[in-house]
């Protein structure tokens, strides 16, 4: 079968619409049509319903979808095996990561890791949201929440703490509460949950219990970033913030375990540069595992 047709027809399964598909291929729309009717003359039957809010694949594109995708994987590894072979980790591998651990971590440690392979280009993709690997829109991600549905390889990277912080001007000109109670007398930092992409991000709620006045941020840097300016009190990242000098950890009895997990495809998790990667992050968060947990306060 013509791999031309069938990049095509994942194009659009993965977009959704034609017209998407062909800016990600680099086709015009027409060159796009043209190809997936070809694919479906050649099988005798439609492999989308083309709707005028997009195209959904029929049964017919559902069990085609995972045999196209072998198909691609296949291609890529004779193509990663013929680039590798003698040759230094090179290509180009996407990661999709939580805004927070992207921006304040990943950043600085996946510059070094490209810096150590010049021949690779990684793009690192800082963003609160949910990425699908099945369309592609990464090579690796790192979730939250292990996704339910999907053919995914899960390793688990380890845990992460959270802590309440206030900026140490705020302290001294506002005090800082002592109690959940207190909370109340305090301008509350916290996320905008329409935008909470993941289960765990439910943190938020035990201090907005008590809170009468809340400024909402929906991304983590920005939330760092108001509490840092002393614009009031919030939960932070306890890896970003506990080695910030204008940020003091308050109400010590408050505190958060979440998970990360590292989110692979199994079509694709053998290339070169995608395992070079995987492995790098694997090892970076079990020899820096003590960096991602608060120390117990003392007693």
């Amino acid at each position: 079968m013509d791999w031309d047709l069938l990049r095509v027809f994942l194009a659009v399964a993965r977009e959704g619409q034609m017209l998407a598909a062909a800016r990600r291929l680099g086709l015009n729309h027409a060159t796009v049509a043209r190809r997936l009717d070809a694919l479906e003359a050649a099988l005798g039957t439609p492999l989308f319903d083309r709707r005028p809010t997009g195209s959904v694949p029929t049964q017919a594109g559902e069990r085609l979808l995972p045999a196209a995708e072998r198909v691609e994987a296949e291609l890529l590894g004779i193509a990663d095996a013929t680039r590798s072979a003698g040759a230094s980790v090179s290509g180009t591998v996407r990661l999709g990561v939580p805004d927070g651990l992207g921006n304040l971590l990943l950043a600085a440690e996946l510059g070094r890791f490209a810096r150590r392979h010049p021949d690779l280009v990684v793009e690192l993709v800082p963003l609160p949201r949910a990425f699908s690997l099945s369309k592609r829109e990464a090579d690796l991600a790192i979730a939250l929440d292990v996704p339910a549905e999907g053919r995914l390889t899960v390793s688990r990277l380890g845990d992460y703490t959270l802590g309440v912080y206030a900026a140490r001007e705020y302290a001294r000109a506002h005090g800082v509460p002592a109690t959940l109670e207190e909370i109340g007398g305090h301008l509350l930092v916290t996320g905008v949950e329409d935008y909470a992409y993941a289960s765990s991000l439910d943190y938020a709620h035990v201090l907005e219990a008590h809170a009468r006045r809340v400024f909402r941020c929906a991304g983590v840097v920005g939330q760092m970033a108001a509490v840092r300016a002393g614009v009031g009190i919030g939960v932070l990242h306890d890896f970003a913030a506990r080695d910030v000098a204008e940020l003091v950890r308050i109400l010590p009895g408050v505190g958060f375990r979440r998970s990360y997990h590292l989110l692979a495809h199994p079509d694709t998790r053998g290339l070169t540069r995608i395992a070079a990667c995987h492995d790098f992050l694997v090892a970076l968060f079990r020899e820096q595992r003590g960096r991602f947990i608060a120390a117990p306060e003392p007693g």
